[in-house]
């Protein structure tokens, strides 16, 4: 996923306003939707985008134009019921992927049941982890240790297959650090600089937070 995908959010409490806002001060495309007007009307400032509607029907779905979005985020865990249907009916729509905000265990399984592609515990996922995810094409996962430093696993790109970290030398060129290689189930953490990568490895980088655009071109 990245910065050239569409995305949506329904709900703008703390979780889903930190996700819509994350994304749209990176430029991504985003739909941010509250049944509260209030609350619509003070996003608008930081989220352009905002919408009062009650998604959970299925005429507002289509008039929002939800069929053409590429990611949409349910972050609605207090309101189960509405979060079911958003759920379904983004799915029913086409919406290739759905992530819904859940509020305890039972939640996270009703809402995978009823379609949702993944579901997230907001004490384990802050919603600008998440947006950061989102944006990080070719990011497998990302978790920040520091305001300043994240440690990211991502896929090797394919210009890098065939070479060697020697040959890369991806620290000057996107200032990060490999700390382990993932291959084949294994993880291996004592890095061999000079055997050529392939292109099923995932690296594991450490890398200060600023520096991610680099890895993004």
């Amino acid at each position: 996923m990245s910065i050239n995908k569409s995305y949506a959010v329904f709900g703008l409490g703390r979780y889903g306003y930190a996700v819509a806002k994350e994304l749209a001060d990176s430029g991504a495309e985003v739909l941010a939707v509250d049944t509260d007007e209030v609350i619509v009307n003070s996003a608008i400032a930081d989220i352009p985008f905002c919408k009062c509607a009650d998604i959970t029907d299925a005429k507002v779905i289509e008039q929002l134009g939800v069929s053409n979005i590429d990611v949409v985020i349910v972050a609605m865990a207090s309101n189960l019921e509405a979060s079911v249907m958003a759920v379904m009916l983004c799915k029913e729509a086409g919406v290739k992927t759905v992530i819904a905000k859940c509020a305890n265990e039972m939640h996270y399984k009703i809402l995978s049941k009823v379609g949702a592609d993944k579901v997230v515990f907001p004490e384990s996922e802050s919603g600008t982890r998440l947006a950061k995810n989102l944006l990080s094409s070719g990011f497998v996962d990302m978790m920040e240790l520091s305001d300043d430093v994240s440690i990211i696993e991502l896929d090797i790109k394919p210009e890098w297959a065939g070479k060697t970290l020697i040959e890369l030398d991806l620290r000057k060129k996107y200032s990060i650090n490999v700390v382990a290689i993932r291959h084949n189930g294994n993880v291996e953490v004592t890095v061999d600089p000079t055997k050529p990568l392939e292109n099923d490895m995932k690296l594991v980088v450490i890398v200060n937070t600023s520096k991610l655009g680099k890895l993004l071109k």
